[in-house]
């Protein structure tokens, strides 16, 4: 058989099998089979050696037609039978929109987030500023711009995860308050801030104590600021967070950092005041604690205390929440128990 002949036999029979070919692997077999190095093409055309040298350039011709011809019907085939198994695919994973959806669960707040938004958005209203501050934090912030020296007794009642001897886990919020206090320029207006945020205390974990909790400090300081201020600021504060009839009272009590100190207490929102297991029978709960600067914390701070004073509270979101929410035991904010979480959905905006 002429070489031309054998390889017009070949490009028909390659032609047949390609356009018979229902899937992409048989195709490309007979891509391989065909165009290959060691395809029936190839070996024909090593015949071109006993080939007149006058016929040669057109039997190498003919061999090049025939594998451009063959090259492109491949592709063409190759499109086709992707573009059916494209179709193939789509109608296999057909969705039936008449079956009922599968009802997607949303989160919501954390209670303590909702808590700490309520409290931050209510001092916002009354022209505070929520600032952060670091959670590892230096011995001079922490302690001795709190009025609170090496080896002052107080100390111990903040038992703290030291990392050094200078840095340690804060133990409370305000030394964001001393370092605001250092940079405010007080002759542009008051500072009024609240700094919220996680504080750590080497404290055993049960019912009512956590080695890490939450706080919100706040702090104003500005020109003839007096105790009245502040308990005009919590009345606002417990009306708002416990109820509009709520009432609060201050008792005498000690902090480092304040001068003088007081506790303040609510009127409680059970039995409004006529005693009962909440509050003790005494119709009162305590809720946080507070008092005017110390003029050591604000000279330490670089403030002018005989020109300038302020007050400053802090309180425990955790203690806060349990309150209002009669929860029994700080454990269940941190347990991730789906079941207590629910309950207290964040409301529509």
């Amino acid at each position: 058989m002429e070489l031309k002949e054998k390889l017009e036999e070949l490009r028909v029979e390659a032609l047949n099998k390609i356009h018979d070919a229902e899937d992409l692997t048989t195709l490309n077999s007979y891509r391989v089979a065909y165009l290959g190095k060691k395809g029936p093409i190839t070996e024909a055309l090593r015949g071109m050696k006993d080939v007149d040298p006058k016929e040669r350039p057109i039997i190498g011709s003919i061999a090049n037609a025939v594998r451009d011809q063959l090259t492109e019907e491949i592709e063409k085939a190759k499109g086709l039978l992707e573009e059916k198994a494209l179709h193939e695919a789509i109608d296999a994973e057909k969705i039936d929109v008449t079956l009922p959806g599968k009802q997607i669960l949303a989160g919501t707040k954390h209670v303590l987030t909702q808590i700490m938004e309520e409290i931050e958005d209510l001092f916002l209203g009354m022209g505070y500023q929520v600032i952060d501050g670091p959670e590892v934090e230096l011995d001079l912030y922490n302690f001795e711009k709190m009025n609170l020296p090496k080896d002052h007794p107080a100390r111990d009642m903040q038992d703290t995860f030291y990392i050094t001897e200078d840095l340690l886990l804060r133990t409370h919020t305000s030394p964001v308050q001393a370092r605001t206090m250092e940079k405010h320029d007080f002759t542009k207006g008051p500072l009024k801030m609240i700094s919220p945020g996680r504080v750590y205390r080497r404290d055993n974990d049960d019912a009512t104590h956590s080695h890490q909790f939450t706080q919100i400090e706040g702090l104003v300081v500005a020109e003839n600021i007096t105790l009245s201020d502040l308990k005009g600021t919590l009345d606002i504060f417990a009306k708002k967070l416990f109820g509009e009839e709520r009432e609060i009272r201050l008792r005498p009590s000690y902090f480092p950092f304040t001068e003088p100190s007081v506790e303040v207490d609510v009127s409680c929102f059970k039995c409004g005041g006529s005693g009962c297991n909440v509050c003790k029978q005494s119709g009162w709960i305590e809720i946080l604690g507070s008092g005017q600067v110390h003029p050591y914390v604000l000279e330490m701070s670089g403030v002018d205390s005989k020109k300038y004073s302020g007050f400053a509270f802090g309180m425990g979101p955790e203690r806060v929440a349990m309150l209002k929410y009669g929860i029994d035991d700080i454990r269940h904010f941190y347990q991730n128990d789906i079941r207590f979480l629910e309950q207290f959905k964040a409301k529509e905006q």
